[in-house]
């Protein structure tokens, strides 16, 4: 009887095993057969983030042989930039090219490329972008709210676009400027003489159109692709920062994936990035030259006033830094990879 009720327990053992294996096996086929889709939202249209977007999604898609399907919405299709980010940490958008100043309400440190004078060009910013400490700091950003920076990249310089003329540096005062979320921004206008006016993308046009502003902060990029050519014809190319872009997956949705899908969305993100400099070098000429071509008109301050400008900015960055210590710890690393990428 022992042994009769021994050989029963290691039937039904035997049983179960060859159960668990095969219900693991058709779990993990399943695995494999699920589609998974991508939602990338981007604030802009022909311009840097939606660009990014459209090859990041192309690359997925051809990666996962398919089992990430692509959905990129430009234009803030799925709402305004808060909306976006709100939608990416709690999974109904599960990718966001934004500049990483939207994101201050998550993590306020986010805010520090914004700093004016960080960097004097493209080709600085572009390397200041894949610097492995800047990756380090900015990708580790909101990873207790929801999100896993996955790329970050250098989107376009930032510009000032007027409905009136603004040739010299004395015609930004008592100006209202539309900036993005950042204190450093609001201390850059400040000091210029400016009122800054923080507000998403999707809301300038009809701010300027509706004189609630008289200009805004950007990129020759965003601004062509939208059109803003019809209200606004004037673009003053200050270049005092750079507008990067972070790349946030909804922390929910990337732990939904399987470990082979996970690491390529990391790995695409990233490559993408590294790679898509000389298409928005590209992007960046034809904008500017189909902004021209529409009427508008691009415009340098004299070169004494640029001088100048600059000056009376150099220190925004440290001022605004150094009241917070995690801004001021966070400062000091891109301040330093800023000097290395010179």
């Amino acid at each position: 009887m022992i042994f009769v009720a021994s050989r029963a327990i290691t039937i039904g053992s035997c049983a179960s095993g060859l159960a668990l294996a095969l219900a693991l096996t058709a779990g993990t086929a399943r695995a494999e057969d699920k589609t998974y889709v991508m939602k990338i939202t981007a604030p802009t249209q022909n311009a840097s983030p939606d660009t990014y977007a459209r090859k990041l999604g192309a690359a997925i898609e051809k990666e996962s042989g398919g089992r990430i399907k692509v959905e990129v919405y430009p234009a803030s299709q799925l709402g305004s930039i808060p909306r976006q980010i709100e939608g990416t940490q709690f999974g109904a958008i599960q990718c966001a090219v934004i500049p990483p100043e939207f994101f201050v309400g998550v993590d306020e440190r986010f805010e520090v490329l914004a700093a004016p004078g960080l960097v004097t060009s493209v080709a600085q910013a572009q390397r200041m972008a894949v610097d492995p400490e800047v990756q380090k700091l900015m990708l580790g950003l909101g990873a207790d709210k929801g999100l896993r920076g996955v790329g970050l990249l250098m989107g376009e310089p930032n510009q000032i676009i007027s409905k009136t003329a603004i040739r010299h540096l004395g015609d930004l005062k008592g100006k209202k400027i539309r900036i993005f979320a950042s204190p450093f921004q609001t201390a850059t206008f400040q000091r210029l003489g400016a009122t800054p006016v923080a507000m998403t993308l999707g809301d300038v046009l009809p701010a300027i159109q509706q004189g609630a502003i008289d200009g805004a902060i950007g990129g020759i990029e965003a601004f062509n692709g939208l059109h803003f050519y019809d209200t606004a014809k004037y673009i003053t190319m200050t270049n005092h920062a750079a507008i990067f872009l972070v790349v946030e997956v909804s922390k929910k949705w990337y732990e939904s994936l399987p470990a082979d899908l996970q690491q390529i969305v990391d790995r695409t993100a990233a490559s993408v990035a590294a790679g898509i400099n000389p298409d928005l070098d590209e992007l960046e000429a034809k904008a500017s030259a189909s902004w021209t071509e529409h009427g508008g008109e691009l415009i340098k301050l004299p070169a004494a006033e640029q001088a100048e400008m600059l000056k009376i900015l150099t220190s925004v960055g440290a001022d605004v830094a150094k009241t917070k210590p995690n801004v001021q710890a966070a400062y000091d690393i891109v301040t330093a990879a800023a000097q290395r990428a010179k």
